[in-house]
C-alpha cells in the first residue's frame, strides 16, 4: 500500500500550511490559523509562559513541571545520563532509580540544560557583513565572523549563552539567549526495559506500550532552582480529538531543501549512513554478547545506533517513492511560477537552484571520505578536542572553528573534563569498527587511513591507541587521575600537545590536518555555495508566500500543534490511546520472552494497578528527531503527555508532511502518575507533579 498517496492526492504544493503542518519559531505563529482552524488564539503571555517553561536538553527536549525545578523529558533522552551514573553493582538502567528525598537524587557528571530566554533578529548586521563582489567562501568567512562577533557581544551583555541561528536556509538569522543549567541531578528513571518495551521490533511503531519517561531536578546555588514558568499537569490527559500542542527543540527537516539536495540525501547520504549504522550495530551486538557487563556497557550506544537505523531507513522509504519527488519537485516549479519565469526574481531563483545542484553534486568525493574518516570512540573525540582546542584558543575569537568560540567553550570543557566512566574495551571495538570501515570503503592509500591505522590492522591500531592513554577509566579511583591528565594538557596549550606521547593525542594529532582540511574543502565549496543561494531561495519564498511557511527545524525551540487522534491502516482502526491492559496482554501474547519480557515489580504488584489506565497515546504534531522528551499541553499550558516517538509512517515527514497515518506518539499523564503511585512507590514525586499551581 502507498502510505503517502492519500496525502499526495489531498494536499496541493502551491498550497504551504494547508494541514496542521509545522515546526513554528515562537516569534511568528499561525495565529489566524489556530483561530480558523480550532477556535483558538493564545496570547503573548501564553507563549512567554510556555517559552520559559521549556528545556533544550543533550539531543532533546524536556520541560519544567513544578516550582521546584522538577524537569520532565523521556528516559531515553536521559539514557546517556542514567548509564553514567551506573556501575556494575547498581545498574540504574536495568532496575530504575527514585530518589525519595532531595538528598537521594544523583548528580551526573556533565548534564546541561538550556533554557530560551529571548530571540532576536539579526539578520540584516549579518548579511551587512558580506562585502560586495565576495566570492562565495569570502562571504561565507565574512559571514561567519560577523556571527562570532554577535555571539561574544550579547553573552557579554546579558551573561547568557548566545547563538546565532540560520533560519530558512539563510533567508533570516536570529540570535538565541539561552540560561544554561549546569547543575542537574537525576529523581526517577523507571527500568529500560519499560521505558523501552518490545525493543526495535516497537520502535517506531504503533500501538505502543512505553513509560519512557524521566524526571530530573534544576539546582542553583545548592537549592532547588525556582523556574520562571512551569507546567501544570492533567491528572486525566487528553481527550480524543482534543486540540494539542507540542513544543520542543526537533533537530532536522528537510522540507525548503531543494530537489537536488533531496536527491543527495536519498542516493549518498542516507545510503552512506545506514552502511555505517549497520557495521557498527554489528559491532556493538558482538561486544554485548560477550558478558552480562559488556551488554550493560554498550546498551546506551546500541539503542542510539538502532533507533537511528530505523529512522533513516524510514527517511530514505519516503524518498524511493517516486510521488514524494514528484511533489518536491512540482513545489520547485510552483514557486517559479509564481514569481515568474522570466522575472528578475524567477532567472535568480533558476540560477540558485542550478548552482547548489552543481555544488551537490562536486562534493560527493570529498563527502564519502568525510563519512568514513571516523574515530569513533568517545576518547578519540577528547583527544581531538584537546589538539583543536589549544590550537585554536590561539586565534582571534571570530576566526575559530565555531565549537571553539568563546561563547562555546563552558559547554565544551564540561564534556572534554566529564568524570564519566569510560570503557576501554568498548572504546576498542567501537574505535575498531570505524577503522575497518574506512579501510574497506576508501581503501589502504587514503590519507586518513594511512595516518590512523601507520600500516596497522583496524584492530591493531585501535588496541595500540587505547591500551597505552591515560585520558580514560572506568574505575573512579582512577577517572580522577584521568580528567586530571587532561586538564594538564588543556591547560599546557600547544606546547603540551605536541610533547604528548599519549597515544589517543598522538592519534589525533595524526589526523587533525587532514580531518581540517576535509571539512575546509566541504565548508568552501559547499556550505558557502549552499548558504549564498539559499539566501537568494528564502527571497524569492519570502516574496510568493511571506512568513506563512516555517523554517526547516535546527535544533531549536519550535512549537507544533495537532489533535489526539487514532487512524486507520489497511482496513483495521488504529485506536488513540492504550492502556496498562494492553501491555500486559502483549507479554502474554509473547509469552514474555525478550524484548516483551517485564521487571518484577511489573508482575509482581500487576494487581494494584487500574488496567485502564491509559498509557500511550497519538496526536497529529508535527515532530521529528530532537523533539523526544517535548511535553504534549492542551490549551491551558497542562501537561497531558510527554513525546517518544512517531509511528513509521510518520518518518517521511522529515520531508514531506502528512496526517492522514502518521502521528506523534507520546506517554499519557495519567498513565506516567500510575505507574509511579503504584507500582514505585513514589508517590511523592506524583504528589509534587499534581500539586495546585504552575505557570
Amino acid at each position: 500500500m502507498n502510505l503517502l498517496l492519500p496525502f499526495l492526492l489531498a494536499a496541493s504544493p502551491s498550497a504551504p500550511g494547508v494541514l496542521d503542518d509545522g515546526m513554528w519559531t515562537f516569534d511568528n505563529p499561525p495565529l489566524e490559523k489556530f483561530a480558523k482552524d480550532h477556535g483558538f488564539k493564545p496570547d503573548k503571555d501564553w507563549f512567554d509562559r510556555v517559552r520559559l517553561a521549556c528545556v533544550r536538553f543533550p539531543g532533546g527536549s524536556g520541560s519544567f513541571v513544578s516550582a521546584d525545578g522538577l524537569v520532565m523529558t523521556n528516559h531515553h533522552v536521559g539514557f546517556d545520563t542514567i548509564q553514567k551514573l551506573s556501575t556494575k553493582e547498581k545498574d540504574l538502567v536495568k532496575n530504575g532509580f527514585y530518589a525519595p528525598t532531595r538528598e537521594d537524587e544523583l548528580k551526573p557528571p556533565d548534564l546541561e540544560l538550556r533554557v530560551l530566554e529571548s530571540t532576536e533578529d539579526v539578520t540584516k548586521r549579518v548579511q551587512a557583513a558580506v562585502k560586495e563582489g565576495a566570492s562565495p567562501k569570502e562571504a561565507n568567512d565574512q559571514r561567519k565572523a560577523e556571527m562570532a562577533r554577535i555571539e561574544k557581544e550579547e553573552k557579554e551583555k546579558t551573561g547568557l549563552e548566545c547563538s546565532v541561528v540560520n533560519l530558512y536556509q539563510g533567508g533570516l538569522f536570529h540570535v538565541y539567549r539561552y540560561k544554561v543549567h549546569s547543575d542537574v541531578r537525576l529523581v526517577f528513571a523507571p527500568e529500560q526495559q519499560v521505558a523501552f518495551y518490545g525493543g526495535d521490533p516497537d520502535n517506531f511503531t504503533y500501538p505502543r506500550y512505553d513509560l519512557d519517561c524521566a524526571f530530573f531536578r534544576v539546582y542553583e546555588d545548592g537549592k532547588p532552582y525556582r523556574p520562571k514558568s512551569w507546567f501544570r499537569w492533567s491528572a486525566s490527559g487528553p481527550k480524543d480529538g482534543e486540540l494539542v500542542f507540542v513544543s520542543g527543540n526537533p533537530g532536522s527537516t528537510g522540507r525548503l531543501m531543494t530537489l537536488a539536495q533531496i536527491e543527495y540525501d536519498r542516493d549518498i547520504l542516507l545510503p552512506q549512513t545506514l552502511k555505517y549504522g549497520h557495521g557498527m550495530r554489528a559491532a556493538l551486538k558482538a561486544y554485548s554478547a560477550r558478558g552480562e557487563q559488556e551488554e550493560r556497557q554498550a546498551k546506551d550506544d546500541l539503542f542510539s545506533v538502532e533507533n537511528g537505523i530505523k529512522a533513516r531507513t524510514g527517511y530514505l522509504g519516503g524518498l524511493e517513492n517516486p510521488q514524494v519527488m514528484a511533489r518536491k519537485k512540482a513545489e520547485e516549479e510552483q514557486l517559479l511560477s509564481t514569481l515568474g519565469a522570466d522575472s528578475k526574481e524567477g532567472v535568480a531563483l533558476s540560477k540558485a537552484i542550478s548552482a547548489i545542484a552543481a555544488a551537490r553534486k562536486g562534493i560527493i568525493p570529498t563527502a564519502t571520505r568525510m563519512r568514513y574518516s571516523r574515530a569513533d570512540a568517545f576518547l578519540a573525540g577528547v583527544a581531538l578536542n584537546l589538539v583543536r582546542m589549544t590550537a585554536e584558543l590561539e586565534k582571534k575569537n571570530e576566526d575559530r572553528l565555531p565549537e571553539y568560540r568563546d561563547t562555546a567553550l563552558d559547554s565544551l570543557k564540561r564534556q572534554i573534563f566529564s568524570a564519566r566512566p569510560v570503557y576501554l574495551d568498548l572504546e576498542e571495538a567501537k574505535l575498531t569498527e570505524s577503522f575497518r570501515q574506512g579501510l574497506k570503503e576508501l581503501g589502504p592509500d587514503d590519507p586518513f587511513v594511512k595516518a590512523a591505522l601507520g600500516g596497522k590492522t583496524p584492530a591493531e591500531a585501535a588496541k595500540a591507541a587505547l591500551r597505552g592513554t591515560k585520558l580514560g577509566a572506568a574505575e573512579k579511583d582512577q577517572i580522577e587521575a584521568a580528567v586530571a591528565e587532561r586538564k594538564r594538557l588543556a591547560d599546557g596549550g600547544t606546547k603540551a600537545i605536541a610533547e604528548s606521547t599519549d597515544p589517543m593525542i598522538v592519534l589525533a594529532r595524526t589526523v587533525d590536518p587532514i580531518l581540517r582540511g576535509l571539512r575546509k574543502k566541504t565548508e568552501d565549496e559547499l556550505e558557502s555555495v549552499e548558504t549564498l543561494n539559499a539566501e537568494t531561495i528564502s527571497k524569492a519564498r519570502f516574496a510568493a508566500y511571506g512568513r506563512s511557511i516555517w523554517p526547516d527545524a535546527t535544533f531549536t525551540l519550535r512549537l507544533s500543534y495537532g489533535v489526539v487522534k487514532g487512524y486507520e491502516e489497511d482496513t483495521t482502526l488504529v485506536p488513540y490511546k492504550t492502556t496498562f491492559a494492553g501491555l500486559y496482554e502483549r507479554h502474554a501474547a509473547f509469552d514474555g520472552k525478550p524484548p516483551f519480557d517485564l521487571p518484577a515489580r511489573w508482575i509482581e504488584r500487576r494487581d494494584r494497578l487500574n488496567l485502564a489506565t491509559p498509557l500511550n497515546f497519538v496526536c497529529t504534531a508535527d515532530i521529528i528527531g530532537g523533539n523526544s522528551g517535548s511535553p504534549v499541553i492542551n490549551k491551558d499550558a497542562e501537561i497531558v503527555g510527554l513525546i517518544f516517538d512517531g509511528n513509521i509512517q510518520s518518518l517521511p515527514n522529515r520531508y514531506v508532511y502528512d496526517d492522514v497515518m502518521a502521528r506523534a506518539v507520546a506517554v499519557h499523564s495519567a498513565g506516567m502518575v500510575e505507574a509511579m503511585k503504584k507500582l514505585f512507590d513514589a508517590g511523592a514525586l506524583a504528589e509534587e507533579l499534581t500539586a495546585v499551581g504552575g505557570r
